[in-house]
């Protein structure tokens, strides 16, 4: 186990004392980072999401098309395989 200090707001220090009165704090408060640090991994992948889908969207279709395997592309010298890939724009 880990101990860790820091700095909390007076009134944010007293309503957490009184919503987990009478539990182990030390506990809702590991809880309650690993509930954070999920919540950030779930933003992260979906921030790649994005980026991934965004720039799939705006490249030719050739760029897709690499090393005779339909689906491998490399964004900033990364090498991914698709295993299927669906290609459409609204018209």
């Amino acid at each position: 186990m880990s101990t860790m200090n820091f700095s909390v707001p007076d009134d944010v220090k007293e309503a957490f004392n009184e919503a987990y009165k009478g539990q182990n704090k030390s506990a809702v408060i590991a809880e309650l980072m690993r509930e954070a640090v999920e919540r950030a991994q779930r933003k992260q992948r979906l921030v790649e999401f994005w980026i991934d889908a965004s720039m799939r969207r705006h490249l030719p279709m050739k760029s897709f098309v690499q090393h005779g395997k339909k689906g491998v592309h490399d964004f900033g010298g990364r090498c991914q395989r698709r295993t299927q890939m669906v290609f459409s724009s609204p018209r």
